[in-house]
């Protein structure tokens, strides 16, 4: 899809019929809105964004702004913990720049949040998210659940155990990034479910037969060429290749209920009382945007009533564990426990 389609969709309305799932209900009495309900966009507005999604998060950029000409939007990228340790800095030293911090992960959000930073989400905005993905002071754009990537020439669904904490005891080759983001949120829901030394067992016990790759897409690609059995990756990078590659010999496995299903958030908060900061969120949750994402991206969409990406999972396989988002923040542990166990 080129930017004009974006722009095109941002102006469409075609609404979506719900469709919740266990962990991810749909919200009551917030029905999806479209870009033609929200008001202009007009000012200066300084955004942090957090790299990612292979220029997606830019694609709605460009469509904003190109729909609101009013409106003179400065874009900051780069990795999104070094964004929120910046906006920290900054703050600290009285020269915030940013209004707006849009994360690729809520550990990153909550890191802000922590600092007191962030404005409180109005309670209206909050309404049509999906229940258990509300917040008092940032917003839920986009979902990715962990999943296990398996080479289905060399593998059935029933071989591979539905306990993440069982991985290590099995003879499989694994695929892994442990310097990724998203993998060290992972091991941060683990270490905050199971403890710190069931995670270190884990992860020695891992270490033996993993093969490390440099991103979760290589992860997936290494299952399809057969270098390993499964990985572990987002479940976006396996419905990306095989959108692509409808052939390739790869298939999601989940596990239940553990930090190997942990279901995260991409998602926006405003630094700023400018009410155009707030505004600008609201079109992130329009159900243009929302659609786009879960159509290209393959994300789980954040808002009540718009369709889930095409090849996620059944909903009786998809049971994410209970836990606070923003406690993902606390990585400086996680780290110290993979360099400990010899893996970063």
């Amino acid at each position: 899809m080129t930017r004009r389609d974006v722009v095109r969709a941002l102006g469409a309305l075609g609404i979506m019929g719900a469709l919740p799932l266990p962990g991810l209900a749909a919200g009551r009495g917030g029905a999806p809105f479209s870009v033609e309900s929200l008001p202009a966009l007009e000012g200066e507005l300084t955004l942090y964004l957090g790299r990612g999604e292979g220029g997606l998060y830019e694609d709605v950029i460009n469509a904003i702004r190109d729909r609101n000409p009013g409106l003179s939007l400065q874009v900051r990228r780069g990795p999104t913990v070094a964004l929120a340790n910046t906006i920290v800095a900054e703050a600290e030293a009285g020269v915030r720049q940013a209004d707006l911090f849009w994360a690729v992960d809520s550990g990153s959000l909550g890191l802000v949040s922590d600092a007191g930073l962030a404005q409180p989400v109005p309670e209206a905005l909050g309404a049509g998210l999906r229940e258990g993905f509300r917040y008092d002071n940032w917003v839920p754009v986009s979902g990715r659940i962990r999943t296990l990537p398996f080479n289905s020439d060399r593998l059935s669904l029933e071989q591979i155990p539905e306990d993440i904490m069982a991985l290590p005891e099995t003879d499989l080759s694994v695929g892994w990034a442990p310097a990724y983001g998203s993998f060290q949120s992972f091991i941060t829901a683990m270490r905050l479910l199971e403890g710190e030394k069931a995670t270190r067992e884990w992860l020695l016990g891992m270490k033996a037969r993993a093969r490390q790759y440099a991103g979760e897409f290589g992860v997936v690609m290494g299952v399809s060429r057969g270098e390993v059995d499964l990985g572990l990756a987002n479940h976006y990078y396996t419905l990306r290749l095989l959108s692509g590659q409808p052939d390739a010999p790869v298939a999601l496995a989940m596990t239940r209920d553990d930090a190997g299903s942990l279901l995260n958030a991409s998602g926006a908060m405003a630094l700023s009382e400018r009410p155009v900061a707030m505004d600008f969120i609201r079109y992130l949750l329009t159900t243009e945007v929302q659609s786009y994402l879960a159509r290209e991206a393959y994300e789980i969409p954040m808002v009540s009533g718009v369709e889930l990406p095409e090849g996620l999972p059944s909903e009786d396989r998809i049971q994410p564990p209970e836990l606070e988002l923003t406690r993902l923040a606390d990585m400086r542990p996680t780290l110290d426990l993979m360099r400990d166990a010899g893996v970063l």
